[in-house]
């Protein structure tokens, strides 16, 4: 087994978990349909593909930045002739009066998430070279929301002690914690969450998903991490990056 870094960060993320029809959600932390989403596109998977290559791949995320909470406003179909109005169920098409829809998405703004994927070796050598060499552009979430470099950190044996002992921080100290999640069972857990949020299918009409549940625990982050938001938290990240110890 062995595991990948990356960073998750970008002016908007949505990271939706039971999205659907007018009101668009997203958690406070990726989703493993995100992640799965996210590596699918960088793979050149259409929907529909079978998405098994991904079974055994286990994500760790630290919260660095929780970002704020926004909703976006958006209207759909208004201003146009019937004929090219929102279709109905019925297969008809909406009045001129009653063609405008509205749907409210919500996205995470300015935040940034540190995830350690862990799986067979075979599987995270490929997984690193399709996510270097992307066949589309990776996105967090939604496909508007494009991530910030530097994206893939760099391949370790221990994602858990890279998380908590190595990846700079970019917050001031202000109490030595910061929240991960992780799929597999701990003890010290402050919070467990159940999600619909492994997926079956992608495709089209005929998405799936399955249940899975994780864990939420404060861990202790070294002082000399707390780099704040500036140039010596992006020197630090890009030397992390690039292989400094």
């Amino acid at each position: 087994m062995s595991g990948l870094i990356l960073r998750l960060a970008g002016p908007l993320q949505s990271w939706g978990e039971h999205s659907a029809f007018a009101e668009r959600d997203t958690q406070r932390f990726p989703t493993r349909s995100g992640l799965i989403g996210l590596f699918a596109s960088a793979y050149g998977m259409r929907r529909g593909e079978d998405l098994s290559r991904f079974d055994d791949l286990r994500f760790t995320i630290r919260i660095d930045r929780p970002g704020i909470p926004m909703a976006d406003f958006h209207t759909v179909g208004g201003g146009r002739v019937r004929q090219q109005t929102v279709p109905t169920s019925e297969g008809g098409r909406r009045s001129v009066e009653t063609a405008t829809i509205v749907t409210r998405r919500h996205y995470l703004a300015d935040a940034v998430f540190i995830v350690g994927v862990t799986g067979p070796d075979d599987a995270i050598s490929e997984l690193a070279d399709r996510l270097g060499r992307p066949r589309w552009q990776p996105y967090l979430g939604r496909r508007s929301c494009p991530p910030d470099p530097p994206f893939l950190l760099r391949r370790t044996e221990d994602t858990y002690k890279e998380l908590t002992e190595r990846v700079p921080v970019p917050c001031r100290f202000t109490g030595g914690q910061l929240d991960v999640v992780r799929e597999d069972g701990d003890a010290r857990a402050a919070s467990v969450a159940e999600l619909l949020d492994v997926p079956v299918s992608f495709a089209g009409l005929e998405r799936r998903y399955r249940h899975r549940t994780v864990s939420i625990t404060p861990c202790p982050i070294p002082e000399r991490l707390w780099l704040g938001w500036g140039r010596l938290y992006q020197d630090a990240l890009f030397a992390y990056a690039g292989g400094t110890p």
